[in-house]
């Protein structure tokens, strides 16, 4: 599956914490795009689909949130509650949040600009172009012996 949870490095002393994210470094891509969720009312699920091309992280710098996550082989459910740690989305990952805090701050960025295009936002819609994927991928891995 194309999700890795990542320590990002904290810094700090009496007076409090930073976390810094730097392009190419703690986060592996070119960041185009930040945006964050807050103020989610309750029992609201977001995202509700995937991506065909665009790399995420996703870190909760407030409160916490769950993720049902699935790459095609099926869902993991994943919590996101410490600012230090981050998320990262890989493209055809199916995602759904769900069960935010009252206080929760979610930013994610992104390695590409906003494209509506880009979304998959019908689940069988998604299943069958991850499945297709990777027939072509084992077709491929076949050749190649």
């Amino acid at each position: 599956m194309e999700i890795q949870r990542i320590q990002l490095q904290k810094h700090g002393d009496h007076r409090g914490m930073l976390v810094a994210l730097e392009q190419e470094r703690n986060v592996p891509f070119e960041i185009k795009r930040v945006y964050y969720l807050f103020a989610t009312r309750e029992k609201v699920h977001r995202g509700q689909h995937a991506h065909r091309h665009l790399n995420q992280l996703a870190v909760c710098v407030r409160g916490s949130v769950k993720l049902l996550l699935d790459d095609g082989t099926g869902p993991t459910e994943v919590v996101l509650d410490d600012p230090s740690h981050g998320l990262l989305l890989g493209c055809m990952v199916w995602r759904e949040l769900y069960d935010f805090s009252d206080d929760c701050v979610l930013m994610v960025l992104a390695d590409q600009f906003y494209d509506p295009a880009d979304y998959i936002t019908d689940y069988s819609d998604f299943l069958r172009e991850v499945k297709a994927a990777m027939f072509v991928e084992d077709m491929a891995a076949c050749l190649s012996r």
